[in-house]
């Protein structure tokens, strides 16, 4: 290893920006919009404060966005290690960013079937299509697109760990925790679901790892 890469800072900044618009919208935006497991009042509410399910768009767009710029710094800081399977986890992140950005077709479709659902008399036929336009978006946006996520960072924290460019016991984080999110995603596309604390263990890393390569860069082979 030699002298630590100062431009390589971006990485962690790619991390860290990937990492707040993700948690923000699935922690705090949702909560605005959505209510578990009641499409009636979920339509209610969007009709009431429409404002806010478009802002989770915006930062469900912004985190498409940060996908791909995420997956090109990493893409640059591992190439050297396998370039072919560097490319091909790219091109899963790419492939997650179209799957997310998709998916928010569905739920831009939400504003209006709540206008609609509201002004006349709440009918069943628009609480149905919520129903299926919700479970539209999650099975895209959320089960395709993770099932393309875990996918991509099982390739590129491997790399990472061969490229020893950050500390190992870090990257060996990443790549340990995020397996039972690949299974537990694999399961819900089958029908099944395990429960979100497999999913625990991976969620501050991004956050951790983003802090750290911000605070100390990354050393260059």
């Amino acid at each position: 290893m030699n002298a630590v890469n100062k431009t390589s800072r971006i990485l962690g900044v790619a991390f860290l920006l990937q990492f707040v618009t993700s948690f923000a919208s699935a922690m705090f935006l949702r909560a605005t919009w959505y209510v578990p497991e009641n499409m009636s009042a979920t339509l209610v509410k969007i009709a009431n404060n429409a404002s806010m399910l478009r802002v989770n768009i915006l930062f469900d767009m912004l985190t498409a966005l940060g996908v791909i710029f995420l997956g090109a710094i990493l893409f640059i800081t591992v190439r050297k290690q396998n370039e072919k399977m560097a490319l091909t986890a790219l091109g899963f992140y790419i492939l997650e960013a179209a799957l997310l950005a998709t998916s928010r077709i569905a739920t831009f479709s939400l504003l209006h079937l709540s206008q609609e659902y509201v002004s006349a008399g709440q009918p069943a036929i628009l609480q149905t299509l919520g129903n299926l336009a919700f479970a539209s978006m999650e099975f895209v946006g959320g089960t395709l697109h993770m099932l393309a996520f875990c996918l991509g960072g099982i390739l590129f924290y491997y790399l990472l760990d061969k490229a020893r460019v950050v500390p190992r016991a870090l990257v060996l984080w990443g790549l340990i925790t995020v397996f039972p999110m690949l299974i537990g995603t694999v399961t819900q596309i089958f029908g099944y679901t395990i429960p979100f604390i497999f999913y625990v263990p991976y969620v501050p890393f991004e956050l951790v790892i983003g802090l750290w390569v911000l605070v100390k860069g990354i050393k260059e082979g």
